[in-house]
């Protein structure tokens, strides 16, 4: 019977979002299989975020627990996990593609003579794993056909949190206490890596709006904040705005930039480059506004308003304000 291993990320006491992700994938190979899932968390005290996964819907919630496992090492996560696999012959590990995951799963692969399919966007009967080649231009099938267990780790915004509901009763939490001493571990824990510094999660962000070269200027940006506002919604851009300096990198979507999956992302003068859509083809509702009919971002978008933006954000902007008055 397949057997599917969910391991879950926690950083400063807190499941990040792409871990969620990572439990919806998850959750789709069980589907495909008729299996149960298994939820992994791992570190020196993870009762609190044990109780919290087991209420998420899966079968089974393993604390892999150990005093030397409290701050991240590769050494130490990789010989925790090999030890638990070994001991639980799972037919799938699925990760959330993290700097952490790329940091020991190779390696963790490696060690029980498998591979590591990486960077996950879609999983399809088989189950065909898809991954995006030359930055989105291209996607690759993958196929494991061995008999061991097969690793996956799975793009942000690829699978939607919403594909993990509450579960009608608590999970079983189990304990699993690998064998690891002190002089396994090679390296010394350092401070967690940390990305430039961000006043903004647009990777949490359930409302965004988006501008691209079609603002002309940094002076009509104010144009789409109003609509941001009226929205309730969070800012970004194209890479081109960045560039431009018209606007902080940290509001950069695309594959340069950050990962987004918000309920409705609207698109105001983005034409639609493979490099930006990688950033943000997760959303749930695309909007798109632009003049060219024949613009790409039309091809992802739910909602298309060919026209200009000049004209139809401010038109916009007041029918949001007038709906809420």
């Amino acid at each position: 019977m397949s057997r599917i291993l969910v391991v879950v990320e926690q950083r400063e006491g807190r499941i990040a979002r792409i871990s969620w992700e990572a439990v919806a994938a998850g959750k789709r190979l069980a589907a495909q299989a008729g299996a149960a899932v298994s939820a992994v968390i791992v570190g020196a005290n993870t009762e609190a975020l044990a109780t919290e996964i087991a209420a998420h819907g899966v079968a089974k919630v393993i604390r892999v627990e150990h005093p030397l496992l409290g701050r991240y090492t590769a050494d130490g996560f990789t010989l925790a996990l090999q030890q638990l696999i070994e001991s639980e012959r799972p037919t799938q590990v699925v990760l959330p593609h993290t700097y952490q995951v790329r940091d020991y799963a190779p390696a963790l692969a490696a060690r029980l003579n498998e591979v590591l399919i990486s960077d996950v966007v879609a999983i399809g009967d088989g189950p065909v794993f898809t991954r995006q080649l030359m930055q989105g231009r291209l996607s690759g099938n993958y196929q494991h056909t061995g008999a061991g267990t097969c690793f996956v780790s799975v793009q942000a915004g690829a699978f939607r949190v919403e594909g993990v509901e509450a579960g009608t009763s608590p999970a079983l939490i189990e304990i699993f206490t690998p064998t690891i001493d002190a002089a396994q571990i090679r390296t010394k824990p350092g401070d967690p890596f940390r990305g430039s510094s961000q006043t903004v999660d647009l990777g949490s962000a359930q409302l965004i709006v988006s501008v691209g070269r079609g603002i002309k200027e940094a002076e009509n940006l104010p144009l789409v904040q109003d609509l941001a506002t009226a929205l309730g919604a969070e800012l970004a851009a194209s890479r081109p705005i960045c560039d431009n300096g018209w606007l902080p990198m940290e509001r950069q979507v695309g594959s340069s930039g950050q990962t987004v999956a918000p309920k409705l992302y609207l698109a105001v003068g983005i034409s639609g480059a493979i490099q930006h859509l990688v950033g943000m083809k997760g959303s749930q509702c695309i909007v798109a506004i632009n003049k060219d009919p024949d613009a790409p971002i039309f091809e992802v978008a739910d909602y298309g308003i060919v026209g200009d933006l000049f004209e139809v954000v401010p038109a916009l902007t007041e029918a949001i304000k007038a709906a809420r008055q």
